[in-house]
C-alpha cells in the first residue's frame, strides 16, 4: 500500500529538525515577517495568551505591510468560541481575533472550522504551517506553553520542509476543502451583522471532509514525502498508511503518543510485529505530562481523571506483552521532566519511513477528528543519521519499564481519582470515554 501512494520528490538538505519548541517558535516568527506570497495557518487554536498574541501581532504586522500577502489562519470553530476548561469567564479566542482585526486597516482571515456539531464529536487536528514554499510541520498548537514563552513548555516534534510543490499541495487543500466550504465561517465577524454555519452545513460538511486528498504529481521513487489526511472510520487514508508501516516493518518500529489508548486494529498490528520477533520502542508520557494532570495539592475534578485512565491503559498493555520485554523486543520509554508535558506523535520504522503527524494514535483520532500527516520515504538513508539523534534527544528525559508492576496500580492513586476511577469501572463507562477523549 504505501509504495502505491507515491509521493514529492524531496532533496536530502530540504528537511531541518528545530527539535526545541522555542526554535520553533522563533523559526515561525522569522518566516512570518519575511513572507511574500502566502501564509497559511492550521491549528487546533490560536490562543489569547501572550504567545498566541505575539503570532497574531506578527501576522497583523506582516499584512499591513504587505497588503496584497495572503493570510488564512484555520482553527477549530468550536475550541475558538469557548473558554479554557476549567477556566470560568473565559469567553472564547474569537473575541480576540474580533478586535484586532476590527482595529487593522488591512484584516487578515481566521477561519472556524467545525469538523462536527459538538466538539466532543471531533475537531480540527490538522497540521502544517504553509509559508511561501516553506512547511513548518508540528504537532504544537498556538499558545504559550506549546511555544515555551516561559520556563515551562509542551514538548512536540518540529520540522522545516522546504518543497513548492508540498506547500501548494497543502494550501490547496485548505482553500477548496476548508476556506471555500459554506460550513467554515469567519471567526472575526461583528456580533451585529455575524452570520454562522447551519447544522445542516456542518453535518453535510464531515461527508465533504471524509473524501478530501492531498494532490500532488506521484513519484515511486527516491526520497520522497507524502501528504496524508483522514477522517472516520472507513477509507481513512492516514490510519491505513499507519497501519501498513507496521505491517511492512522488517525490523523495528519507533512510535511516540501522549496518550497511550491506541485503537484496536493498532493493538492488534503491534501484537503482530511483536509476535514476529521486531522491536518495537514506545515513547509514551507519564500521566504528570499529561495536559490534564492535576498535582494531587490541588482541588480535583473530574478531567483531573483522565491522565489516570490512559496510564491504566499502558498498565494493561504492558502486563499482556510482558513476555515481549522480557525478549527485549519491546521497550517502553516513559517521558518526564519537571512539570514540563508530553505531545510528540509519530512513528519510523526501520529508519527509512517516518510518519510526521498530528494523530494521537487512539480511537478519537482515528474516527473522529480531522488528521493528516506526512510520510517521509528515506530511500537513500539520507536522514537516517539525523532521525536517530532526534529520537535520543527525545529519550533524553524517559525512564524504561522493565516490567508492569512499575505502573501504579488504582489503588495507590489518591483518593479522589481512585473514588472516579471506581466509579467508572463499575458502569463500565471506561470504554465509551476512551473513544471520545
Amino acid at each position: 500500500m504505501l509504495n502505491k501512494l507515491g509521493g514529492i520528490r524531496l532533496e536530502p538538505e530540504s528537511l531541518t529538525w528545530l527539535l526545541e519548541p522555542a526554535r520553533f517558535k522563533a523559526e515561525l516568527l522569522q518566516r512570518i515577517a519575511s513572507a511574500s506570497h502566502s501564509i497559511y495557518l492550521a491549528a487546533l487554536y490560536l490562543e489569547d495568551d501572550e504567545a498566541g498574541r505575539e503570532i497574531l501581532s506578527a501576522l497583523m504586522a506582516a499584512k499591513q505591510q504587505n497588503p496584497a500577502l495572503d493570510i488564512k489562519v484555520f482553527v477549530d470553530f468550536h475550541r475558538a468560541r469557548r473558554g479554557l476548561i476549567g477556566h470560568k469567564g473565559d469567553s472564547g479566542n474569537y473575541l480576540l481575533y474580533r478586535k484586532v482585526n476590527q482595529e487593522a486597516a488591512h484584516p487578515i482571515e481566521i477561519l472556524g472550522v467545525p469538523v462536527k456539531t459538538r466538539e466532543f464529536m471531533g475537531v480540527l487536528h490538522l497540521k502544517g504551517f504553509v509559508i511561501d514554499n516553506t512547511v513548518l510541520y508540528s504537532g504544537a498548537s498556538l499558545n504559550n506553553i506549546y511555544l515555551q514563552q516561559f520556563e515551562r513548555y509542551r514538548f512536540d516534534r518540529y520540522y522545516i520542509i522546504e518543497s513548492s510543490e508540498l506547500a501548494s499541495s497543502m494550501r490547496q487543500l485548505m482553500v477548496t476543502h476548508l476556506a471555500d466550504d459554506p460550513a467554515v465561517s469567519s471567526l472575526s465577524q461583528q456580533p451585529e451583522n455575524e452570520v454562522l454555519p447551519a447544522k445542516v452545513e456542518i453535518r453535510n460538511f464531515k461527508k465533504r471532509l471524509a473524501v478530501a486528498k492531498y494532490h500532488f504529481h506521484k513519484h515511486k521513487d527516491g526520497n520522497r514525502v507524502t501528504p496524508l489526511i483522514g477522517l472516520g472510520r472507513k477509507n481513512n487514508q492516514l490510519n491505513r498508511a499507519i497501519l501498513a508501516m507496521v505491517d511492512q516493518c522488517q525490523e523495528s518500529a519507533f512510535i511516540c503518543t501522549p496518550y497511550f489508548n491506541p485503537p484496536l486494529a493498532l493493538v492488534r498490528a503491534l501484537n503482530k510485529h511483536l509476535r514476529k520477533g521486531k522491536r518495537l520502542d514506545i515513547v509514551v508520557g507519564d500521566k504528570t505530562a499529561n495536559d490534564f494532570y492535576i498535582s494531587p495539592d490541588k482541588p480535583f475534578n473530574t478531567i483531573g481523571g483522565v491522565p489516570y485512565l490512559y496510564e491504566q491503559s499502558l498498565r494493561k498493555f504492558v502486563r499482556k506483552q510482558q513476555w515481549a520485554i522480557d525478549k527485549g523486543l519491546l521497550n517502553i520509554h516513559i517521558w518526564k521532566h519537571d512539570d514540563n508535558s508530553f505531545h510528540l506523535k509519530g512513528v519510523s520504522v526501520d529508519n527509512k519511513r517516518h510518519l510526521l503527524t498530528g494523530s494521537n494514535l487512539n480511537p478519537r483520532a482515528w474516527a473522529l477528528d480531522l488528521e493528516n500527516g506526512l510520510l517521509l520515504t528515506d530511500e537513500s538513508g539520507a536522514w537516517a543519521e539525523q532521525f536517530e539523534q532526534e529520537q535520543a534527544f527525545i529519550l533524553t528525559h524517559t525512564e524504561r519499564l522493565y516490567h508492569y508492576s512499575q505502573i501504579d496500580t488504582v489503588a495507590e492513586y489518591p483518593a479522589p481519582v481512585k473514588t472516579l476511577m471506581t466509579r467508572i469501572n463499575r458502569v463500565k463507562a471506561d470504554f465509551l470515554l476512551k473513544r471520545i477523549l
